[in-house]
């Protein structure tokens, strides 16, 4: 049973290393990590029971909150019983959406074992794999929890036995990533048995779930769950109390996710590459808390009141108020002011922490993510830890480098400070023009990075102009293309079309999503889009840029096997069109019929997804192909003899004036132009206005680019991107 328990009596246990688990929960976004979080924090007395579910209480910052998804990587440490016996569990909740990844990424080098959420109905996503192949490359064991089981019975309709089939074909999946990606030693030792209980399934929003132990031993059968469902919501709390999620969660956390002690016996050696047989060494192999310090910090946070905060693993030796530790990268000593551990947005003090747990330390202001901390006696043998590789992508980037060459190092290190410092600050290094690039949220974001290097950094540095990132969509439909998979077994017929503007509206606003009940997305689409409502149910999947991929198929043998394959090569298309490589929006793809292997050895990822590119990227080069352009809309608030000249500017840039309006002695200018044009724009109103303007900005909408200047653009960005500036052929895609 979870119960809550004191700071102190949580500190207490995690001295004994027998009894402390470091976990984290990753998945694709969506599938209900924070949900899950919420039910194991009610367990615990964190949270009331009542909200679990809906609080999503680790998502603290307010803008969590509002886009109900998570941003940062969430720390809070659980009290467990397991067999009579208390545990202390570290978890940190992480964001699955792509623009985060680098929290994730950085919270799987500090924990052991990772709890992979993966919804049932939409099984396993580009994401869940991104993510279990970085823990596996970092030695962080999984286990896997199968969410949204409720929505295979509501939404699907599947049977007991049904649902089962689905569910063993979701842990196939995951076991052939873990045989592809993890370290030779765990390939099948890692392997997940449902049998051992390796493997939860149950709902996180209904607050279930049970392993095939746990079943076996309560008497719980599939069929029990549909009944349950069948009956409605009342009936639920039967299945929550003989199926409570936190016990069978936390009861596959402690007896499949090693211990710190065992975990840092063979993941030391994985992301640290100093000398094995040195005495630091040593002690961090048997996480020994009387060694000397180590510590790798993860996170850095900024506390309003104390300042910078510090998050990390400890390695070896304990942690305490008033040290002096020695910081490897930056090459500098700091003193440790206080200690901690964080409760979601609280940071509880400690007088120490001990090796093998995480730590939340004051006083390390110099720190950045991935610094390695150790104490003084060591600082002259330490060896840092492996840097952590980040794989992100924004929209405005410029390409920089230092104005004194041998500054370059140094210029690396300060990006890398800043990137730390702000997460939506990305940088990157494309590895085939080796240029450095920054991105950002936009145009001024850039401009106060740039300006943070030469102030706090000294690095005077040149800058490329911004480019944008633009959409490849289709202006009319496509005849239907024949796909071949590369070893000719496998073909499938596939038309493109654009997304009617209704209906790229009820996806942008969510009124209909790739998980609601079908029937319901049909009546809303045949209602206010005109869409043909058998058409409307068979939508397999709605990808994050607003494009639909439709089944429309009949009787095809083994289509329903390769269902998962096909959906993750149209988001893989979806990703990079054909025209510039850039990401495809607003694309309706209809599959018509198919052609599959019997074998399952000749219809895989890499038979499939080649077929469902040619054929998408064919229909798209003969419907009229174009590029969007990302527009910012634009609030002025000026006196009016200044309309004239606003006028002329926005005309200038390619934009329209939308509204104007008297607003006493102010008037009120509603525009749009193009984000490409927007790059001046700042310094142009001041000019125009006398410094008199005042505005607001925020992106608009998607827009065609105008047909006189498509080619050339096309041409840029092929060339930018190392391509031949020609765009290719429709038949380069259609095989003989």
């Amino acid at each position: 049973m979870v119960k809550y328990k004191q700071t102190s009596e949580v500190l207490k246990i995690m001295k004994n290393l027998e009894q402390v688990r470091n976990i984290g929960i990753t998945a694709h976004v969506d599938h209900g990590k924070t949900t899950l979080s919420d039910s194991l924090l009610a367990m615990a007395g964190l949270l009331s029971e009542k909200i679990a579910g809906q609080a999503l209480a680790l998502d603290y910052l307010d803008i969590e909150q509002k886009r109900q998804m998570t941003v940062k990587a969430a720390n809070v440490s659980l009290y467990h019983e397991y067999r009579g016996k208390p545990y202390v569990i570290n978890l940190i909740d992480t964001p699955g959406h792509v623009d985060f990844q680098s929290k994730t990424i950085r919270a799987l080098r500090v924990i052991d074992g990772a709890i992979v959420v993966v919804d049932a109905v939409e099984g396993v996503m580009t994401q869940t794999e991104m993510y279990l192949r970085v823990a596996l490359e970092e030695m962080v064991r999984p286990v896997l929890f199968i969410n949204k089981i409720d929505r295979l019975i509501k939404e699907l309709k599947l049977s007991p036995t049904e649902i089962q089939q689905r569910l063993v074909q979701i842990i196939k999946d995951i076991n052939s990533l873990i045989a592809t990606y993890a370290d030779k030693e765990f390939r099948t030792a890692w392997q997940l048995d449902p049998a051992k209980g390796q493997v939860v399934f149950g709902s996180a929003r209904d607050r279930w779930g049970f392993s095939v132990p746990m079943a076996q031993q309560k008497g719980i059968k599939f069929s029990d769950v549909v009944d349950v469902y069948q009956r409605g919501k009342d009936a639920l709390p039967e299945l929550q109390k003989v199926a409570p999620l936190h016990e069978a969660i936390l009861d596959m956390v402690v007896k499949y996710v090693p211990n710190p002690r065992e975990a840092q016996a063979y993941r030391i050696r994985k992301i640290w590459h100093g000398d094995l047989n040195s005495e630091v060494a040593k002690t961090m192999l048997e996480a020994d808390p009387n060694g000397p310090l180590v510590m790798l910090v993860n996170d850095v946070r900024v506390d309003p009141h104390a300042g910078l905060v510090a998050t990390g693993r400890v390695y070896s030796g304990t942690v305490r108020a008033g040290e002096e530790l020695w910081l490897v990268n930056a090459r500098l000593k700091q003193r440790v002011l206080q200690v901690g551990l964080y409760m979601g947005p609280y940071r509880e003090l400690a007088d120490e922490i001990s090796a093998g747990n995480i730590a939340a330390v004051l006083g390390l202001d110099k720190a950045r993510s991935g610094e390695t901390v150790c104490s003084l006696a060591v600082r002259d043998s330490m060896t840092p830890f492996e840097r952590l590789r980040m794989i992100t992508e924004s929209v405005v980037t410029v390409a920089i480098e230092p104005k004194d060459p041998s500054q370059l190092t140094k210029l690396i290190d300060a990006m890398h400070k800043l990137s730390i410092e702000d997460p939506s600050l990305v940088v990157k290094i494309n590895e085939e023009t080796g240029e450095f690039l920054l991105s950002g949220v936009g145009t001024l974001h850039i401009e106060i990075a740039l300006t943070l290097l030469k102030d706090f950094y000294g690095l005077e540095v040149v800058a490329t102009p911004p480019v944008i990132v633009y959409r490849e969509s289709v202006r009319a439909g496509s005849r239907v293309f024949e796909g071949k998979s590369p070893n000719k077994h496998n073909k499938l017929y596939i038309s493109v079309s654009p997304l009617d503007e209704n209906t790229i509206r009820l996806i942008q606003d969510r009124i209909i999503t790739e998980d609601m009940d079908p029937r319901d997305r049909a009546k809303i689409l045949r209602e206010q889009a005109g869409w043909d409502a058998d058409e409307a149910r068979r939508i397999w999947a709605i990808d994050d840029n607003i494009n639909v991929f439709v089944d429309m198929t009949t009787g095809v043998q083994y289509l329903r096997d390769v269902k998962d394959t096909i959906i993750q090569g149209f988001r893989l298309a979806m990703r990079e069109g054909p025209l510039a490589m850039e990401p495809v929006r607003g694309v309706k793809v209809v599959l018509h019929d198919a052609v599959i292997h019997e074998d399952p050895a000749h219809r895989g990822p890499a038979q499939l997804f080649p077929a469902v590119r040619n054929a998408i990227y064919a229909g798209m080069l003969t419907s009229r192909p174009t590029l969007l352009e990302p527009i910012m809309k634009l609030d002025i608030r000026t006196p009016m003899e200044f309309i004239g000249n606003i006028s002329t500017i926005i005309t200038k840039k390619r934009g329209k004036l939308i509204e104007v309006q008297q607003q006493g002695n102010l008037s009120r200018v509603i525009a749009e132009i193009p984000v490409a044009e927007s790059f001046t724009i700042a310094e142009e109103l001041r000019s125009a206005t006398a410094g008199k303007a005042i505005w607001g900005q925020e992106f608009s909408r998607w827009a065609p680019v105008p047909d006189s200047m498509l080619m050339d653009l096309v041409a840029k960005i092929r060339e930018r991107k190392g391509l031949k500036p020609e765009p290719p052929r429709p038949e380069d895609f259609l095989g003989p």
